[in-house]
């Protein structure tokens, strides 16, 4: 409403308790309430649109904090809504930040209970940052008026980690002892990942953690035993530490970024590979340079740009894939991180295996990112050693022991993991060296596991299934042990499942499997994937059976181009008599032919009449010759029935009752009345190339020459002797 339009409401209503005898103050009053009224509402729409819409964050900001200390409900109402939204996170961080403002400000701000319930519920976000706004804005409540629902979060083991690990983040701010205790219970929780996350919100609050269950008893009993001031006295000493350490650390950081920069410049002024690659492995070898970690970490970075780059020939792998094994157990977790996540380095490397093995029996536990990358990077040393081509040897333990760490991987119930262990067993398996017992044990393993999972997982294990029976030296086991997983699989809903399984079929019998799919009308599935895998099987292994339904995917769709050179493959494979029943299906002339119209294009029809052609000469069919130079000539195509008429003469003379001859005649008696069917016949019959001693031949150019002559002497208008 407008300003204008509210004086002629005060107006009104002024009139209006004129007339029904109110005094006229009492009535000023009034409308001046409904005019403020008016101007409060218009207000709270112009903050809720800067809080969602607003174009800088502390546009949103301040009008969260003007609606924050409002009395109105309407406000209130805006605010709760908005940390609900989690698609407009800019406007919900905007509240979170504005309620950790609110405790330092003057104003009191009322009802603060009603944000608890949804700032715990943004915790339950995959969104590491919203989580972390909104732990901060728990701070304008009294821990006993969160305790309960977040220590129910953070010990609810049904919650999803990043949940329970977000609550862990919430407690570390509160200045409680409460909280505190906790998190040392958490410490022996059964999920490993809120356990590091309990760990590291103690050190960081320069908490001990203790080495064992007896050692965080003590700890946890003394901070118990503290009083409130001797708590808040010692959190308050510790605060500032943690302060002091964190503007010392940025001050370090800011120096070790322009070292950093400096080491760039360096670096690229070098030109000789050579000394570049002395360069990093001096900045690699902790022995060598002292270096602190973070440069060890720059010069792994310079490592993989070099190996991914387009200089990778000149990679000086002698120098550094010693070094950089070596980097496999350093001191520091990063380092070690970012080393095993370059396995072509390091597994030219004859004890690169070995030295995984052994760092991953020391790997943390409670660390799986670093672990299961070494478990990986093993995994793909171990099957580069065992090439046959490698050079590199490593003990039958090894492999064993890696085998046995997949095989656990395999039954994790993280998706992940289990993907790795699949992964790890089929590159085990495919060279050989093994007993015919640990095979079957590890074939079974996945066959139990593809029992017990589905959807996109039980694909995945099939996938290692069908690769299995592709390329292991064990591939005839394979096949045995999973054929029938395959052909169960072909009935499945999830695609991935559908397309493993007709791999793995492929993979164990080409011609059987086309036999299945047809016979199963699989060439109809709804994966695209599916279909294409079975049109291109048949045209390695198809026959006459398949092209009817090769055809009628000619033209319709995606995989019309795929189907017409699987036909072309069959039709090479084919005899004279196939290509003879199929010709009048690419004759331009019949309208009713399945590949009538535009569903091919010309030189496609040529490439098949040129496989007839060929047929049809290297096994005499005369009359489908014949045949295909009526195709040609009423087409028309010219060079085509020049190159069949020639080559038929490259055989032999052509007599009257050659069947060549008597199609030419055909065509010249049918049509003689045809200007342009004379044209054609007139540049056949000057493309066509015939050896000297061919007298028919001869003869019958020089009779059909005299008849295109008469018949053109005929529709040439006589002119007069003058003329």
């Amino acid at each position: 409403m407008s300003r204008k339009e509210l004086c002629l409401l005060l107006l009104a209503v002024v009139i209006g308790c004129q007339q029904a005898g109110v005094g006229v103050e009492e009535a000023v009053v009034a409308a001046e309430g409904a005019v403020a009224e008016a101007d409060v509402d218009k207000q709270l729409r112009v903050n809720r649109e800067a809080l969602l819409k607003g174009s800088t964050e502390q546009t949103r900001i301040d009008a969260a904090t003007v609606m924050l200390f409002s009395d109105k409900p309407e406000a209130r109402r805006v605010l709760l809504e908005t940390l609900g939204q989690a698609e407009n996170k800019a406007s919900r961080a905007a509240v979170c930040k504005a309620l950790s403002l609110s405790k330092g400000a003057k104003e009191r701000m009322g009802k603060k209970g009603d944000f608890v319930k949804p700032l715990l519920e943004i915790l339950e976000s995959k969104d590491a940052v919203e989580a972390k706004l909104a732990a901060e804005a728990t701070l304008i409540f009294e821990y006993e008026q969160i305790s309960g629902p977040l220590e129910k979060m953070v010990t609810d083991a049904s919650l999803a980690s990043t949940t329970r690990v977000n609550a862990v983040g919430a407690l570390k701010l509160q200045p409680d002892k409460r909280a505190i205790v906790k998190l040392i219970e958490l410490l022996g929780d059964s999920d490993k990942q809120v356990v590091a996350a309990a760990q590291e919100a103690l050190i960081s609050l320069n908490i001990p953690v203790g080495k064992d269950a007896r050692s965080r008893k003590q700890i946890k009993d003394g901070i118990e035993q503290m009083g409130r001031d001797e708590f808040l006295r010692i959190w308050k000493i510790r605060q500032e530490t943690q302060r002091r350490i964190t503007e010392l650390e940025k001050e370090l950081d800011k120096w070790r970024q322009l070292y950093l920069t400096a080491l760039d410049g360096l670096y690229e002024g070098i030109v000789d590979d050579a000394a570049k690659g002395e360069f990093l492995g001096r900045h690699l070898d902790l022995s060598e340079s002292g270096s602190e970690a973070t440069v060890r970490l720059w010069a792994l970075g310079m490592v993989r740009q070099w190996w991914n780059g387009t200089n990778k020939s000149k990679f000086p792998a002698k120098r550094l894939r010693p070094i950089l094994v070596k980097l496999i157990s350093d001191e520091d977790r990063d380092v070690r991180l970012e080393t095993v996540k370059l396995p072509r380095l390091l597994m030219g490397d004859p004890n690169s295996a070995g030295e995984l093995l052994k760092q991953f029996r020391r790997e943390d536990e409670r660390d799986d990112e670093v672990k299961t990358q070494m478990f990986v990077t093993l995994g793909i040393a171990c099957h580069n050693a065992l090439l046959p081509d490698s050079g590199i040897s490593i003990s039958p333990a090894i492999r064993r022991e890696t085998l046995k760490l997949a095989k656990k991987y395999l039954e994790e119930a993280d998706a992940e993991k289990m993907r790795k262990g699949a992964q790890v067993i089929k590159r085990l398996l495919e060279q050989e060296g093994l007993e015919a017992e640990e095979v079957a044990e590890y074939l079974d393993s996945l066959a139990k596991r593809c029992d017990n999972t589905d959807g996109a997982l039980r694909g995945e294990i099939l996938r290692v299934m069908a690769g299995l029976c592709a390329q292991s030296v064990y591939k005839v086991k394979c096949a045995r042990r999973f054929r029938s997983y395959f052909e169960g699989g072909l009935g499945d809903k999830t695609d991935l499942v559908r397309e493993a399984a007709v791999d793995g079929l492929i993979y164990i019998d080409k011609a059987q499997a086309l036999t299945i799919f047809r016979e199963g009308s699989k060439y109809k599935d709804s994966s695209v994937k599916v279909k294409e895998k079975i049109i291109t099987l048949a045209g390695m292994v198809g026959g006459q059976k398949d092209l009817d339904w090769l055809a009628e995917k000619i033209g319709s769709n995606d995989e019309s181009e795929l189907a017409w050179q699987s036909m072309l493959k069959i039709f090479n494979r084919s005899g004279a008599d196939t290509l003879m029943s199929w010709a009048k299906e690419f004759d331009p002339q019949n309208s009713r032919a399945k590949l009538a119209g535009d569903k091919l294009l010309d030189q496609q029809k040529v490439s098949f009449f040129e496989i007839a052609e060929r047929k049809a000469l290297s096994e005499r069919k005369e009359e489908f010759l014949g045949d295909l130079l009526d195709i040609y000539l009423k087409w028309p195509k010219v060079d085509a029935a020049a190159r069949l008429v020639s080559n038929c003469l490259s055989e032999k003379d052509l007599e009257q009752s050659n069947v060549i001859v008597r199609v030419i005649d055909n065509f010249l008696g049918t049509t003689q009345q045809t200007g342009d069917a004379e044209g054609v016949l007139a540049g056949v019959l000057a493309k066509i190339k015939a050896p000297n001693d061919r007298p028919n031949w001869q003869s019958h150019v020089r009779r059909w020459n005299g008849r295109l002559g008469q018949n053109k002497e005929r529709k040439e208008p006589k002119t007069s002797e003058k003329s």
